[in-house]
């Protein structure tokens, strides 16, 4: 049975201090009604775990998963399962506390990491997933961290134990190298008694007769028949887990801006087709990417310029100020977006593996369906644009309220193009969600917070979230600069740098060369007012 260190520490360090005084029975007086305490001995166990999603997309595009010593990964780069879990079932609390089997090693010799999680544990009294957890950085820029019993998620127990909500904690974030999971909702948690083998011989235990014990209130001795009832999980009349962070589901570490719009419409409505006003849009490239950037690996930064904002928390991004065309009968719109987002990462020698910029971001929709494009600048090298994304809404009708046309949610996923720019992000990958709001006349209210929801957050002041050298969340406020300008792409056929995979397909040399052109002065950045604002303007 796997057994925590630190307890085992502990209790060692307890008989010692014992002989020393001289108090050997006490001691084993002592050792007696500790075990009395501890409850019905469980066996037999199984947790599975797929830890966060997207943390096992990231680790599958770099490097790889390898399981042993009872531990196991479903098909698909899918959840882990640890075995043989043994543990306690207090009857008095209706707790349980199990260690299970297992060793599971995340690693990438593309971006020098190494994470083996061993020894891990449920305690639903806690209600807390913990494991002793190593992180090797391979290339050798920071020492080994060792953790016993490092807890990695807060868990929503059930009492049947089965797909309870998990938060990763900010120790998660720390061993697993990036701090945007802190907080973050995790993948849920099932926890389940192994079904035994069917026993050829009959039972020995009565199953028809009547109980001889009450059934109605919890036992005050310990069970001894390991075959007993099991506990389900922490029983419902008992106090559970009381920290905010069991309920993830509720939780978005980015906040979302409002899409409510103003009560005050404008004084005329607009035609079913002509030019946009004005119009905003949310997008947060990929939550995981962020992440990545600001982390312990990249240990980057991200800007925003040009107008652009981003949400506190290394939330999503917004693009203002568009301009464009619609025609509410076709259900088509076309709209180009102000404002850049920079991403830089990988720094050596003040040069980065990873210096990325978005900009000049267009969407185009036509009866549901259609693309994002944006202008790229990677290493220095731009390319105009660049079909990122396949868009798909929810509907295929564009109808105006108030004279704004809002589409929130709206499907994103990385085009053929994309994915040379996005490196390890193959065609057909998933990106966060995009939302748009777009004014059809200069009197028409946007809805407020500056951005429509993108089921990811995009409202919040213009900033950085930049990571330290511990890859820590930097601050959310103030106007950043882009370095690299605020044009576009990748190298001359697209592929000169890449998203996700920071160059990881160059070899060292010509990644740092590339990295070395990156700087160039300034933003390079001025956009033009549409003359519709002048003229707005003018008459104020």
């Amino acid at each position: 049975m796997p057994v925590r260190r630190r307890r085992s520490t502990a209790l060692a360090a307890a008989v010692t201090t014992a002989a020393a005084l001289g108090a050997t029975a006490l001691a084993t007086l002592g050792g007696a009604a500790a075990a009395s305490a501890a409850g019905s001995p469980l066996s037999d166990y199984e947790l599975t775990w797929g830890i966060k999603q997207s943390y096992r997309t990231y680790v599958g595009m770099f490097g790889t998963f390898t399981t042993s010593e009872g531990a196991t990964q479903a098909a698909g780069n899918g959840a882990f399962t640890f075995t043989e879990g043994t543990g306690t079932y207090d009857r008095t609390t209706n707790a349980v506390d199990l260690g299970f089997r297992g060793r599971l090693v995340s690693a990438s010799a593309a971006h020098g990491f190494e994470v083996t999680l061993t020894d891990v544990r449920f305690d639903s009294g806690a209600g807390e997933i913990t494991a002793d957890v190593t992180t090797v950085d391979t290339s050798g820029a920071t020492p080994v961290k060792k953790g016993d019993d490092v807890p990695l998620a807060k868990v929503a127990v059930t009492r049947a134990m089965t797909d309870m909500a998990t938060t990763l904690t900010t120790e998660a974030g720390e061993y697993l190298g990036s701090a945007g999971y802190a907080g973050a909702a995790g993948d849920p948690l099932t926890v389940v008694k192994k079904t035994p083998e069917p026993t050829t011989g009959p039972s020995t235990e009565p199953t028809t007769g009547p109980s001889t014990e009450p059934t109605t209130g919890p036992s005050t001795e310990p069970s001894t028949d390991p075959t007993g009832p099991e506990p389900t999980g922490t029983d419902s009349t008992e106090p559970g887990p009381t920290d905010p962070q069991t309920t993830p589901a509720t939780q978005d570490p980015s906040p979302t801006a409002s899409t409510s719009a103003s009560p005050s419409a404008p004084a005329s409505a607009a035609p079913a087709k002509g030019e946009i006003a004005d119009g905003t849009l949310g997008w947060g490239v990929k939550e995981s990417f962020r992440s990545y950037v600001v982390g312990n690996i990249a240990k980057g930064k991200v800007t925003v310029s040009g107008g652009a904002v981003q949400a506190a928390g290394n939330g999503a991004f917004t693009f203002k100020d568009a301009t464009g065309t619609y025609d509410t009968d076709a259900d088509r719109l076309t709209a180009t977006f102000q404002g850049a987002v920079n991403f830089k990462g990988h720094e050596s020698g003040g040069t980065y593996g990873l210096d990325l910029t978005l900009s000049n971001l267009k969407a185009t929709l036509d009866g549901g369906t259609g693309t994002l494009t944006a202008d790229v600048n990677s290493l220095g090298t731009r390319t105009e644009g660049v079909v990122l994304a396949d868009l798909e809404a929810k509907s295929g009708d564009l109808k105006a309220d108030k004279n704004v046309i809002t589409v929130d949610g709206i499907a994103a996923t990385v085009t053929d193009a994309g994915a040379k720019v996005f490196g390890n992000y193959p065609a057909g990958t998933a990106l966060d969600p995009v939302g748009l709001s777009v004014a059809l006349s200069d009197d028409a209210r946007l809805p407020d917070g500056g951005g429509p929801d993108t089921s990811g957050g995009t409202g919040g002041g213009s900033g950085t979230a930049g990571g330290s050298a511990g890859g820590g969340a930097g601050t959310a406020g103030g106007t950043g600069s882009t370095v690299g300008g605020t044009g576009t792409t990748t190298g001359g056929s697209i592929g000169g740098g890449s998203l996700a995979s920071t160059g990881s397909d160059l070899p060292g040399p010509a990644l740092g060369a590339a990295a070395g052109v990156a700087v160039v002065a300034g933003a390079g950045a001025v956009y033009a007012t549409r003359r519709r604002r002048t003229q707005a303007r003018s008459a104020e």
